[in-house]
């Protein structure tokens, strides 16, 4: 087996932080570090809901997702300027709001909505998992400031993984990612479900069995996860 380029064990993390409190106007925010990826998460509260929600007294949970012009190594030019979003960006977007729906009570949360923006300051591979796992801890700050913590129904985290040169490996960075046999994406709760699972094989197709070692590692990686997100909330508390 060849050695990880970040030297990791297969079934190691990067170094993962999460500071709350960051964007001063917003009710939740939380920024997130993974490695070499840094994503602002913030919680914004409105006092209305989609049209098609009107008059059903329940809320609703979205999304938005965007990487600064300089997260890359080269600029990338902004989607505002372009004049439109990038399928890539649309579907990232859409990720990160099926899974923190996932984990909301809507009719608990009566008539309003609550939206999540995921800002990429540097990209260094997962940014769509670190948005899913930053955007819930700013979720639960501002479902807290608005006095209804009961919507929250659990946790939610994600982390990728990969058959690479060195073997099934947890939480790739760029340089894995980009050159993966196979990456995928998986989106858990801590009670053990399943939100969603994103996987894609590249140069061959990937077996059953090595699915499951994917899988066991992605159980690893969000477990521990899910521990930082309540550490960041317990200091939060504090």
């Amino acid at each position: 087996m060849s050695e990880r380029p970040s030297g990791r064990t297969d079934n190691a993390l990067r170094p993962v932080t999460i500071e709350t409190g960051f964007s001063t106007h917003a009710e939740g925010s939380a920024l997130i570090r993974v490695g070499g990826t840094e994503v602002l998460c913030t919680a914004s509260v409105e006092t209305r809901v989609p049209p098609f929600l009107r008059g059903q007294g329940q809320g609703w949970v979205t999304a938005e997702y965007g990487m600064l012009p300089r997260a890359t190594h080269t600029r990338g030019s902004r989607e505002a300027a372009r004049g439109k979003q990038s399928g890539r960006t649309q579907e990232i977007q859409r990720l990160i709001g099926r899974s923190l729906r996932a984990c909301v009570d809507l009719k608990a949360l009566g008539e309003c909505m609550i939206t999540l923006d995921c800002d990429v300051l540097n990209a260094d591979g997962g940014t769509r998992c670190a948005s899913i796992t930053g955007a819930w801890v700013a979720l639960a700050i501002a479902l807290e400031g608005m006095g209804k913590s009961k919507a929250l129904t659990g946790q939610v985290a994600a982390v990728s993984c990969g058959l690479t040169a060195a073997g099934p490996v947890l939480d790739l960075d760029y340089a894995e990612d980009s050159s993966a046999q196979a990456d995928t994406n998986f989106v858990l709760t801590a009670d053990g479900g399943i939100v969603e699972i994103q996987g894609t094989a590249e140069d061959r197709p990937f077996r059953p069995e090595e699915f499951q070692i994917l899988f066991d590692l992605a159980q690893k990686g969000t477990k521990e996860l899910f521990a930082v997100q309540k550490e960041a909330l317990a200091r939060k508390k504090g």
